[in-house]
């Protein structure tokens, strides 16, 4: 999210919470599933992601509408240190690791708490590559990717970006617009800000794990990302040749404000390519 956008939420939001464990503790997960507006029990599940500054709150009603567009079940959840679930630890720093350790730890745990079962995985940028990585990790588990500017490597760009976030989040009034996101907007904030800008993390890579991500990818950037370059998409392509790749003009990080119907009909004709046939009755042909 970048600090113009975090503006306007939805008050209204129906959640609920769950224990998981996670790195030697309980945290509780606030999670919100979605129903299409025809409900189907063979429908898609699609489980959403969020950026490195998201919640459930923060995705608006995107993930309704997508849900509504492709007739998919959904589930929203807020990783720990965001929205209504668990914040950081005071003084907790997390480390170079942290997307792997929820790739690999705590979503497993999640899904088993929630009876969760070959999902759709929809990433927006951190949560992207965190999709990717869980896919490497559980290849029967995910019946799909769909990578929506992710990182896969760290860039120059990323960084001046995030350099300018952390400004403004202590000159200007992003601080208090956070909070409206987020319970505790200094964990959300710090938790993401201080691992990126760590120097440790430049090293940062998923490159090498790509190749073992058998399942189908659909990898979906702006061509006006102020958060990564091109070389993100395309790196995913040249690593795993099954990936499609779209571009979407005039659209900067987060194609779910800029280009939402453009995304949506990326999306739900890219599951439709790669689920089972259903009749018109809802069973499978």
């Amino acid at each position: 999210m970048t600090p113009a956008e975090a503006v306007g939420v939805r008050d209204d939001i129906e959640v609920q919470f769950v224990d998981v464990p996670f790195d030697g503790h309980t945290v509780r997960i606030e999670h919100r599933w979605l129903a299409p507006a025809r409900e189907r029990d063979d429908a898609p599940l699609v489980v959403f992601l969020h950026e490195g500054l998201g919640s459930v709150a923060m995705w608006r009603d995107y993930p309704q509408a997508l849900c509504d567009a492709g007739g998919y079940r959904g589930l929203v959840f807020s990783r720990p240190g965001y929205g209504r679930s668990t914040p950081r630890a005071a003084h907790e720093c997390w480390d170079v690791d942290f997307m792997h350790r929820q790739a690999e730890a705590l979503l497993p745990r999640l899904f088993e708490r929630l009876g969760v079962q070959r999902p759709w995985l929809f990433g927006h940028s951190d949560g992207g590559s965190i999709a990717l990585i869980h896919a490497a990790r559980d290849l029967a588990s995910v019946a799909g990717v769909i990578a929506v500017a992710p990182h896969i490597m760290v860039e120059d760009l990323s960084i001046a970006s995030i350099e300018a976030a952390r400004d403004a989040y202590a000159s200007t009034d992003l601080r208090q617009r956070l909070a409206r996101y987020h319970d505790d907007a200094d964990s959300a904030f710090y938790g993401w800000n201080d691992v990126w800008l760590d120097p440790r993390f430049r090293a940062w890579s998923i490159e090498a794990l790509l190749p073992r991500v058998s399942c189908p990818i659909l990898a979906l950037q702006g061509a006006d990302d102020e958060y990564g370059t091109l070389a993100q998409v395309e790196g995913i392509r040249a690593r795993a040749p099954h990936a499609e790749v779209v571009v979407l003009e005039h659209c900067r990080h987060s194609p779910h404000r800029d280009q939402p119907q453009a995304l949506t009909r990326a999306v739900t004709a890219f599951i439709a390519r790669h689920s089972p046939a259903r009749t018109s009755e809802g069973g499978m042909s």
